[in-house]
């Protein structure tokens, strides 16, 4: 480990005060044996210099998926005062509210083997790759029936939908972005992923979620599209302005922040959270397009389809939790990390309430996607957060010299998983190898106790963007 850092706990690690000037708080993170060689310098700094902002509260936190981003690194976790504290693009990222949900079928793996047209079908029918457009011929019949099951909301963090959203802090250029984007994958790390229950290690949970062994379901992960690109970049440069304005003073400028009860504050809150319903909205268009295609091919009903739940990886909200003793409102920042509330916490639906939050934790191609549970200890140490996925090791530039998309798509052909993307630089800057093993990464929340095992999932097809 490096110098300097101290380990606190077989899978905790502490950055004390002082590694980088000005840290109002230690830096924390969660991290095992075999991951510590995968660990960045760069983002142990991030980790550090996150400590420097104004109002943090008790720890700057990064989970086992900790990389190089944005001003905050990627798995990074920060809550705030809101008399003191402020808010941060860079504690949210440029794909506002880039999530994952997971869709339950009544459907085996043994009803859809050898069904290649399936994977086929999908991939025709949800648009993907950067600007993609919407399929989707939107009629005043068809709003009115909406675009999914009454029960979808009640599955989604946050019910699908922040409250205090303001679209008028939304740039005309930004809407004009995602008008056309509504219902689409885009490019990247995003994909829609056929995948069959493996394993259930907790009865209890998988059955109160809806799944069962030998299950096929599917994995959307996507965010805001251009919409949210464009709302960060427009705010990142009045922020940039208000961290001058307030004397915040920065050991990076893409920290770039202003004080949460600031009128620029609010001004980013209220787009970053419109941006977000925006991606809940996207997420859902996807959902319908899927039930629709599954529904036709297998003669099954669209309602036998439900949402297992729908989780926010890159978002800041205001939320309860312990500070000191004493429940506070706080405004808590996650980028690349996943909300994992425990049994009885606000925000869960009624029926899972004794179990905890479903927690969606995806693999990276080819490999196993996990589903948890959200446990008191996160509500305790993590204000209720957890990781998000595996974790990329390798750019994609890096990726793209050297693996041919050609080869990934017939090594993962021979373990019978069927890919598709645009093209295959897309396949290439994703193979399993870019990312840590994500088996490795979700061992170490479950082991600290930040969300717990429920079922393990492996991929059978998967549509990149």
């Amino acid at each position: 480990m490096f110098q300097g850092i101290t380990r606190i706990s077989t899978l905790e690690w502490e950055v004390p005060l002082g590694f980088v000037p000005g840290m109002r708080v230690p830096g924390r993170f969660f991290l095992s044996e075999s991951l510590e060689k995968l660990l960045e310098p760069g983002a142990v700094q991030q980790l550090a210099n996150v400590a420097t902002l104004p109002g943090i509260i008790k720890n700057s936190l990064a989970m086992p998926d900790i990389h190089w981003g944005y001003g905050f690194p990627i798995g990074g976790v920060a809550a705030f005062d809101l008399t003191e504290g402020v808010i941060s693009p860079g504690g949210v990222g440029f794909d506002i509210n880039c999530g994952v949900r997971l869709l339950a079928t009544p459907l085996a793996q043994k009803d859809v083997a050898g069904r290649k047209d399936l994977i086929e079908n999908l991939y025709h029918a949800v648009p993907t790759g950067v600007g993609a457009k919407s399929a989707q011929k939107v009629t005043g019949q068809v709003l009115d029936a909406g675009f999914g099951e009454r029960n979808d909301l009640v599955r989604c963090e946050e019910g699908g939908f922040m409250k205090d959203a303001d679209p008028q802090q939304v740039s005309s250029k930004a809407k004009q972005r995602g008008i056309p984007q509504g219902g689409t994958l885009g490019s990247g790390n995003h994909f829609l992923e056929l995948q069959v229950v493996r394993e259930i290690y907790d009865e209890v949970a998988a059955k109160a979620f809806g799944l069962f062994k030998d299950q096929v379901c599917c994995m959307i992960h996507c965010g805001s599209r251009g919409l949210g690109h464009q709302t960060c970049t427009d705010h990142i440069k009045i922020l940039e302005a208000a961290t001058k304005k307030y004397q915040i003073k920065l050991p990076d400028r893409q920290l770039a922040c202003a004080p949460i009860s600031s009128h620029e504050g609010k001004a980013y809150f209220g787009a970053m959270a419109a941006s977000a319903n925006y991606a809940w909205a996207n997420r859902q268009l996807i959902t319908h397009t899927t039930r629709n295609v599954l529904a036709k091919m297998f003669s099954i009903d669209y309602g036998e389809m439900p949402l297992v739940y729908d989780v926010a990886h890159n978002v800041a909200k205001f939320e309860e939790h312990i500070v000191n003793g004493k429940k506070e409102k706080v405004c808590v920042h996650r980028k690349g990390a996943t909300r994992s509330f425990g049994p009885y916490a606000p925000d869960i639906p009624s029926e899972l309430s004794p179990i905890g939050q479903p927690v969606i934790i995806p693999g990276s191609m080819g490999t196993s996607s996990f589903v948890l549970r959200g446990t008191l200890t996160a509500m305790e140490r993590t204000f209720g957060s957890t990781c998000h996925g595996a974790g990329r090791v390798m750019s994609r530039t890096q990726a793209k010299k050297k693996f041919s998309g050609r080869d990934v798509m017939a090594s993962l052909a021979l373990r019978g998983i069927l890919v598709k993307a645009p093209n295959e630089a897309a396949i290439a800057d994703e193979a399993p190898e870019v990312y840590k093993p994500s088996e490795d990464v979700v061992r170490v929340v479950h082991d600290a106790g930040l969300s717990l095992l429920v079922a393990r999932l492996d991929p059978l097809g998967v549509i990149k963007g």
